[in-house]
């Protein structure tokens, strides 16, 4: 009796399942998140401490990290931080790691305050060096004129035809200064 009442509880607490295909139950999430988050916070360093990237990210992984070790429940460390489940939260910290690699990597993190600089002083080396997507410099897009024929490839819309009501409505409009009324309801007038 005494083994059922203190398993019971225990038991309630282990996730069975995310719920979510290919996202496996982390037994031990709370570890692996306090882990992933003091690695971030030491990796993001590496940026310089104005750029703004480095202030959201220090920010919001703090924050993260607070709750996980002030809670021990995995339910609560959900519950408090409102992102998902805590596998998800494990897997955005390892995307957030990656990002922060190629972020120091290609020198990106100041693109946001590159752009909010004034056009006139940007210096020519500071553009060469961003190139997030590798897009060739000769690359050219596709440009489809007026008058040109659509390629076979690019989706139309094109819509089917108005109602009937909507041509009476608009030839009444025409006509008089107050709409003929076609749906059939009594008009009130004043």
């Amino acid at each position: 009796m005494f083994l059922r009442m203190i398993s019971r509880p225990l038991l309630a607490k282990v996730k069975e399942t995310t719920g979510i295909v290919g996202l496996d139950v982390v037994p031990n999430a709370r570890e692996v998140l306090i882990g992933l988050y003091n690695k971030t916070l030491k990796e993001i360093q590496a940026v310089p401490e104005d750029e703004g990237y480095r202030k959201a990210v220090e920010s919001f992984t703090r924050h993260r990290l607070k709750v996980c070790q002030e809670e021990e429940d995995w339910e609560m460390i959900e519950k408090r931080l409102g992102c998902g489940q805590v596998e998800e939260l494990i897997e955005e910290a390892r995307d957030e790691l990656t990002l922060i690699g190629k972020m120091i990597a290609r020198k990106s993190y100041g693109i946001l305050h590159f752009l909010s600089a004034n056009v006139c002083s940007l210096s020519c080396r500071r553009v060469a060096e961003w190139d997030p997507w590798g897009v060739p410099d000769d690359y050219e897009c596709e440009v489809i004129e007026n008058d040109a024929p659509i390629p076979k490839h690019v989706p139309q819309h094109r819509p089917g035809p108005l109602p009937e009501e909507f041509y009476k409505t608009l030839e009444a409009l025409s006509k008089k200064d107050e709409p003929k009324v076609t749906s059939g309801d009594p008009q009130i007038k004043e």
